[in-house]
């Protein structure tokens, strides 16, 4: 196995799991159902916690891929850069969403988060969904929307 395998593989977890918390804390913040929203800030938890290796990975896999052909390096650099502000957002998401997921399970045992919290956590997801939505386009475009692709060096076939 090298880096971009590696990457390729764990990056989708913090992604995901944003995606699937936000959904479900949306819902909770609907229905107002403590299951949906013990479910959503494990989640969110979890996407916390999950964003660390994916960004230490992507950064062994861009020293990797450093002199690939098709690898441009300007698309490269703006995707670490949105990764390294997706990692502060997600850290934080992850830690308000450990604290409302504690306070829970200690303080509030039959009932939901208060409304500050809620609002907060809804807010902090929200923002952090856009973040990493963001930085999955760019490390998506880096391999499958580069224009290095439509004219190989010689020698060189395409792939696809």
């Amino acid at each position: 196995m090298n880096w971009p395998y590696v990457h390729t593989l764990i990056n989708h977890f913090p992604i995901i799991l944003t995606v699937v918390g936000t959904g479900v804390l949306l819902l909770a913040l609907i229905v107002r159902r403590r299951g949906l929203w013990l479910y959503a800030l494990a989640t969110l938890t979890l996407a916390g916690l999950s964003v660390y290796p994916a960004f230490f990975t992507g950064d062994r896999a861009a020293d990797a891929v450093r002199t690939t052909w098709y690898i441009m390096k300007p698309m490269v650099e703006e995707h670490d850069d949105a990764a390294a502000f997706a990692l502060g957002s997600l850290l934080l998401m992850g830690a308000v969403s450990a604290y409302a997921w504690w306070r829970m399970l200690r303080r509030e045992v039959t009932m939901l988060p208060p409304v500050w919290l809620r609002t907060t956590v809804a807010v902090i997801a929200i923002w952090a969904l856009s973040v990493v939505a963001r930085t999955a386009y760019l490390g998506g475009q880096i391999v499958h929307d580069s224009p290095k692709l439509k004219t190989p060096p010689a020698g060189v076939v395409p792939p696809g």
